[in-house]
């Protein structure tokens, strides 16, 4: 029996979704997974091979056949503490990559992170990443890297990481799939199931929400998704001023009753500014709503240009009118709904298995 190490460096929730869907379906090996938890960011980042020797010194000692990382993994400290590991195959999948990121005020250190992702990077056997737009946009940074320091940047870097990279999807659960029919006569129901922060442009969806009000559409909302202990203000005014407008607001724990809302729902909307797959749409539409998404980041990957709203960034009252302008099109005539069983795990599982077991 193949013996796998799986580390996930900073264990959010598609990263958890994603790992355990890989354990149910490959039960013929034998698994060790060690998960940090999604919390202290900075810490995380920056300390997680001490993080996993302090918490997993044990199960870190032990021999395998095969070390499977998420991309938060700091590979290269942990192979420099641990380098018996260092001799293990390794394949480092990227849910998401440092390099696609702003700088950002409050995280003035995030040359480190990315540094340490292209450290990783260079230390794995096999890189793997969840979307096309990832690939491109991190072997971007590392260009861009190349020439930002002074010197001493190893040279062709980039050809190198796409010589070993390969694209594999998060896989849907079986569960997410729906043939409900749609009652095509009311007035949409949109849901925003994403992440409560800021490069989910919250923003924007408060936007379409005064247009809505402004026009008096009779558009309903779910406004679901994971929230953290500070989000931004943004929701508190979406709950001030539009709660008429709105049916559920507020992360939904049970998994069941979340998939429910989804089937209950017609659109699933994105208005995020940072994207590299898109799970959460992704379940949306297997689950039968349209995607109104983006035209940028890894939505060009997996939606066709019918489906996808204008993209300008930086003015969310001009997305917010193309996002309601496509609404009330959709409310006379709706296109057809993606199939999305191309990313089941029964039609992805061949690609992973490949790379785990060959």
């Amino acid at each position: 029996m193949k013996r796998i190490l799986l580390l996930s460096g900073y264990d959010a929730q598609s990263h958890r979704q994603w790992r355990n869907a890989l354990c149910q379906q490959f039960n013929q090996v034998d698994w060790t997974v060690l998960a940090l938890t999604d919390r202290h960011f900075s810490w995380r980042m920056g300390g997680n091979a001490l993080n996993f020797i302090s918490e997993h010194h044990s199960a870190l000692q032990q021999s395998y056949d095969l070390i499977l990382a998420t991309s938060m993994t700091d590979l290269c400290g942990l192979f420099g503490l641990m380098p018996h590991l260092a001799d293990v195959p390794s394949i480092l999948y990227f849910h998401e990559n440092q390099l696609a990121y702003p700088s950002n005020k409050n995280q003035p250190d995030v040359i480190h992170y990315q540094l340490s992702s292209i450290k990783s990077a260079m230390a794995a056997k096999r890189l793997i990443f969840n979307s096309n737009y990832n690939k491109e946009s991190f072997l971007t940074g590392v260009k861009k890297t190349e020439h930002i320091v002074p010197d001493g940047f190893p040279r062709d870097l980039a050809a190198q990481f796409e010589n070993k990279s390969q694209i594999i999807p998060v896989p849907l659960a079986d569960g997410c799939f729906s043939t409900q029919k749609k009652d095509k006569t009311s007035p949409l129901t949109v849901v925003w199931n994403h992440r409560w922060e800021h490069d989910k442009g919250p923003e924007t969806l408060l936007q379409v929400l005064r247009l809505c009000q402004q026009k008096k559409l009779a558009f309903k909302f779910n406004v679901i998704g994971q929230q953290f202990r500070q989000s931004p203000d943004v929701f508190d005014l979406i709950t001030k001023l539009h709660a008429d407008q709105i049916n559920q607001f507020g992360y939904i724990d049970s998994r069941n009753e979340y998939l429910s809302v989804l089937r209950q729902s017609d659109v699933v909307l994105s208005t995020a500014l940072h994207e590299f797959q898109g799970l959460a749409v992704m379940e949306a539409v297997a689950a039968g709503c349209l995607p109104l998404v983006p035209d940028r980041l890894a939505y060009r990957d997996f939606y066709p240009v019918e489906l996808r709203y204008t993209s300008t960034t930086d003015t969310p009252e001009k997305e917010a009118q193309s996002i309601v302008d496509t609404l009330m099109k959709w409310q006379q005539e709706r296109p057809k709904v993606p199939n999305m069983h191309h990313l089941s795990m029964n039609q992805l599982a061949p690609q992973y298995e490949n790379i785990l077991l060959n």
